[in-house]
Order: C-alpha cells, then sequence, then structure tokens
C-alpha cells in the first residue's frame, strides 16, 4: 500500500491549470523519484501535497487519510516535511539556530536530542554549529536543509531539486545521502530532480512529467535506457 497517493489531480495557481489528471504514488521506504524538463510542473506536484497550490479536482492521500486541500501546517503536522529548493535556510542565523527554529513542532526538552541524531547523519555540520548559515558551501547549506527537514521526525520527505547549481562532485555526496537515508534511517523519500541521470540510479521507482501530463510510471533502470528517453523527456511527439 502506497504511504501517498494523489489520484486524478488538477492542480495549478489561482484559475491557471498546470497538472492534468496526475496520478502518482510514494510507497514506504522508499525513494520515488520524479522526473522532467523544466516548467514540466514537478514543484506544482510537491506544492500540491503540501497544501500551497490551487486544487481544482482529484484528491491527495497519506497514510490512508485524506488531505487534499489541508491547510499547510495541518499537513506538516501529519508527518510531510517539504523541503523547497529555494529560501530553506536562514542565511543570518547559526547552523545550530537554524535546527532549533526547524524544530519547532517538537516539545523542547526533544530539541537537543534531535539535533544531536541529526549531526549523526550530518556530522559534518558538528564544526560549524556555531557559524552563520549563509558562509556554509552549497553542499554544507544543502546538508543543513536536509537536516532541518528532518528535524520533526517526518513520516515522508519531499525533496525539491536538492542538486541545483552544485558541482557534480557534491551532487554525489548529496544523493550518496538521500540513499543513506533510505537504507540506514528507513526514511521515505519523493525526489524531484533536474538532474534525471543521477536520480534514476539511485530511484525505487520513477515517475515522467511532461507539460502537467504524466508519460510514465514505472522502474528507474527502464526509463533511463529507453530507446526513446530523450524525446520523452522532452515531450516530443512522433
Amino acid at each position: 500500500m502506497a504511504m501517498l497517493e494523489v489520484k486524478n489531480l488538477n492542480a495549478g495557481y489561482g484559475k491557471l491549470k498546470v497538472l492534468f489528471d496526475v496520478n502518482f504514488r510514494a510507497k514506504e521506504h522508499e525513494i520515488t523519484v520524479l522526473v522532467g524538463p523544466n516548467g514540466a510542473g514537478k514543484t506544482t506536484l510537491l506544492n500540491s501535497i503540501a497544501g500551497l497550490a490551487t486544487i481544482f479536482d482529484g484528491q491527495i492521500t497519506f497514510n490512508g487519510k485524506d488531505i487534499t486541500g489541508m491547510p499547510p501546517h495541518k499537513i506538516a503536522k501529519e508527518g510531510i516535511s517539504y523541503l523547497l529548493q529555494m529560501g530553506n535556510i536562514v542565511s543570518g542565523l547559526t547552523v545550530r539556530e537554524n535546527l532549533v527554529i526547524a524544530g519547532y513542532l517538537l516539545p523542547k526538552d526533544e530539541v537537543d536530542d534531535r539535533i544531536e541524531e541529526i549531526l549523526n547523519i550530518f556530522p559534518r555540520l558538528k564544526e560549524f554549529m556555531h557559524r552563520k548559515a549563509g558562509t556554509l558551501s552549497g553542499g554544507e547549506r544543502r546538508m543543513l536543509a536536509i537536516g532541518m527537514a528532518l528535524m520533526r521526525r517526518p513520516k515522508i520527505l519531499l525533496l525539491d531539486e536538492m542538486t541545483t547549481d552544485l558541482a557534480p562532485i557534491l551532487v554525489k555526496m548529496v544523493l550518496e545521502k538521500v540513499v543513506e537515508l533510505r537504507d540506514q534511517y528507513k526514511q521515505t523519500i519523493v525526489l524531484v530532480e533536474q538532474n534525471a541521470k543521477r536520480a534514476l540510479e539511485i530511484g525505487d521507482y520513477a515517475y515522467l512529467l511532461v507539460s502537467g501530463t504524466m508519460r510514465y510510471e514505472g522502474s528507474p533502470e527502464e526509463l533511463l535506457h529507453h530507446p526513446q528517453f530523450s524525446k520523452l523527456y522532452l515531450g516530443i511527439k512522433e
């Protein structure tokens, strides 16, 4: 059974429809990969799940509960942690302060324990705890952002374009951490990635979204090696 399920979703912003009859599922303890060209509607799908988009029609369920149109703060409390592509850390605050803020839903006596857990996952952050987050490297900022998303012990983690503008070696490092979260910490992850090849190499199940409609779902390896992958990805029709 899927932890997260989207059925026949039509969504967008205001009166603008971006997604058309989209179906999507994410199973527990798996990395579900969503790829597609720029402007395909990938972020809109995540925004719809997180309560940040306009739902025209369709249904979104999480652990069997209908969360369609629920306010974002209530969706967060259900156990969905959404890591936005931009603006996901507070540059003027220290690493520790960012983690404390991210744990705002936790009882105060649990915050320090949870920070220790995050530092076990991302030990490199230990040496930067009292540095301003804005002084970190691109890869370190991504690690902090993921750590912040994990502070509330989410049941599912939505990651939007985490490798954008990173050097190849840092892309590799970030995606290795995503795999570690699944394998060692049993985290359920929805991974939206522009770097399709890298994402498909680590995913358990894959979706291809083009112009607001799903063009493929199934094995990531099969999609990666599909003879018409480039045409599918760009939405080219014969």
